[in-house]
C-alpha cells in the first residue's frame, strides 16, 4: 500500500475552479513527454461533474485525444452545459493548452431509476490478486533499464493474471486479465471512485492489441490513445481490486482497438470501457 501516492493521485485528479464552467488541473511534476491520458480524461470528468447536480451520476463518456498535452503547464478546462433534462444531463467539455484543443469529453449523467438488470459473467478460475507480483517484482529484473520509473510511487496496483515479460517476443491471443485498485485508502465519495477508474482506465487496454505481435517491449512500440469511451453500470469502489478483462478485435492500419469489462471480486460488472489507439514502430508521432 502507498497511501501518499494515493493521496497525490486524488489532489492531482482536482480542479481549480477559476471562473464559471472553466477550471484548471495540474501534471504530475515528474518528467514526462506527455501528459498521461488517463489523467486529461479523469480531470475533464471531474469539470463536467462538478457543473452537475449531485443526484445524477455518470453513466458514460465519449472522449477524443487530439494533441499530445505538455506536462510543464497547466491544462485549461471549459465545460458546456449542453442539456439538462428531468432524468440526464449531458456536458461537453474541452481540454485546452497553449490556445488549442488536446482533448474533448463529452460526459452524460443519469438520475438512478430501476430497470431491467442483467450481465455477461466475470471470467473464471482466474487467480487471487493477492498472489499475484505487484509492479516492482514483476519488473525487478528490468529496473536498470527503465531507470526512475521503476522506483516512482505508485497510486494504482496492477496485477496481471497472465503477464508476459518486456523481452517476450512471442505472440499470444489478444487478451488479459488484470486485477487493478488504488494503492491506498480513498475518500467515499462516488465521484472520485468514477475518475479514479477512468484515469486507471487508460493503462493497460491498449497494449491488448499488441499481444498478438510480441508485446510493446521497452520503448519499441509508440501507442498513442485516439479515443476512449466509458459506460459506468453499478456502483462500486476503485479502491477495492476490480478485474479489467480486455480483449482486442482488431488491430489495422497503424491503429489497435482495445475493450475491457471491469468487475468486482463478487463478480459484479460495473464499467465498459473501449479504446482506439495509435500503435507503430517507436518514431516521433506525426
Amino acid at each position: 500500500m502507498d497511501q501518499a501516492a494515493v493521496d497525490r493521485l486524488v489532489s492531482l485528479l482536482d480542479l481549480e475552479a477559476i471562473e464559471v464552467n472553466i477550471f484548471r488541473g495540474v501534471s504530475p511534476g515528474d518528467i514526462r513527454q506527455r501528459v498521461f491520458g488517463g489523467q486529461v480524461a479523469g480531470q475533464a470528468l471531474v469539470a463536467a461533474t462538478r457543473t452537475v447536480g449531485s443526484e445524477f451520476h455518470v453513466h458514460s463518456l465519449h472522449s477524443y485525444f487530439l494533441r499530445l498535452g505538455d506536462p510543464s503547464v497547466p491544462i485549461l478546462y471549459e465545460v458546456d452545459r449542453t442539456r439538462d433534462g428531468r432524468t440526464f444531463v449531458t456536458r461537453r467539455v474541452l481540454a485546452i493548452q497553449h490556445g488549442r484543443a488536446i482533448f474533448g469529453l463529452s460526459a452524460s449523467f443519469h438520475l438512478p431509476e430501476e430497470g431491467f438488470d442483467h450481465q455477461f459473467p466475470m471470467p473464471e478460475d482466474l487467480p487471487d490478486p493477492e498472489t499475484l507480483p505487484d509492479f516492482a517484482t514483476r519488473m525487478e529484473p528490468w529496473k536498470d533499464e527503465i531507470g526512475d520509473w521503476y522506483t516512482r510511487p505508485r497510486a494504482i496496483d496492477t496485477r496481471y493474471c497472465d503477464w508476459h515479460a518486456p523481452d517476450d517476443r512471442r505472440e499470444h491471443p489478444a487478451f488479459q486479465n488484470v486485477w487493478f485498485r488504488a494503492n491506498g485508502i480513498l475518500p467515499d465519495d462516488p465521484v472520485l471512485h468514477a475518475v479514479v477508474a477512468t484515469y486507471a482506465s487508460d493503462l493497460t487496454v491498449l497494449d491488448t492489441s499488441l499481444q498478438p505481435h510480441g508485446g510493446s517491449g521497452l520503448g519499441r512500440i509508440f501507442m498513442a490513445s485516439l479515443d476512449h469511451a466509458m459506460w459506468f453500470h453499478r456502483p462500486f469502489r476503485a479502491d477495492e481490486w476490480l478485474l479489467y478483462a480486455q480483449d482486442s478485435p482488431s488491430a489495422s492500419g497503424g491503429r489497435g482497438l482495445g475493450r475491457g469489462l471491469m468487475f468486482t471480486q463478487s463478480g459484479e460488472l460495473v464499467v465498459s470501457v473501449v479504446q482506439e489507439g495509435l500503435i507503430r514502430p517507436a518514431r516521433e508521432p506525426r
